[in-house]
């Protein structure tokens, strides 16, 4: 591999650690309602299990309430189901059109544990990064075995995916940091 592929591959490959960083945080319950709660339960439905977001659409009218509207009602009862057992801790209402889901406040306890379940996530997506400079690393000590590129240009692409290691951990945190004050806040 080139200096400028190892590279792009680095950061492309970071850049999706992050990406599913923030996807799951967005899954963290906070005091408000927020679509991101439900959007990716899987609802077994026609056969296969399909996100919610892909069979309803779920809004947030008030700061405690999500509502869900099946595009085809006949759903409605697996979607029930499948918020009941996503285990959120939301106890859905359906009056045979709409899905009412009241989010409850949380309590102290449960915000400390949502807390540790976010830097848990933000962990692994840090570890993810680092094993994406280490595979970095080794292709450029690979290329420079293989004389296809200088000593100087590896340890410059080192340098290099150092500092992209850095900037994706930051970036991890600072996710981590305005997710833990939403929870927090409440």
């Amino acid at each position: 591999m080139s200096y400028e592929e190892i590279l792009s591959d680095a950061e492309e490959r970071m850049e999706k650690a992050i990406q599913v960083l923030s996807n799951n945080l967005t899954g963290i319950r906070t005091g408000r309602a927020n679509p991101g709660l439900v959007e990716s339960v899987r609802v077994e439905v026609y056969g296969s299990a399909t996100p919610l977001k892909q069979l309803a659409s779920i809004g947030t009218p008030e700061p405690q309430q999500i509502v869900i509207r099946p595009y085809d009602v006949s759903t409605i009862k697996e979607i029930e189901k499948a918020i009941v057992a996503g285990d959120l801790g939301l106890n859905p209402q359906n009056d045979g059109r709409i899905i009412r889901l009241n989010v409850p406040p949380l309590s102290t306890e449960v915000r400390k544990k949502m807390v540790a379940r976010i830097k848990e996530l933000t962990e692994d997506a840090k570890i993810s990064v680092r094993n994406i400079r280490r595979d970095a690393n080794k292709a450029a000590d690979t290329a420079e075995k293989d004389k296809s590129m200088s000593e100087d240009d590896r340890d410059k692409l080192k340098d290099e995916v150092q500092e992209l290691t850095k900037k994706f951990e930051a970036r991890a945190s600072e996710l981590a940091k305005g997710r833990e004050s939403e929870v927090m806040e409440g």
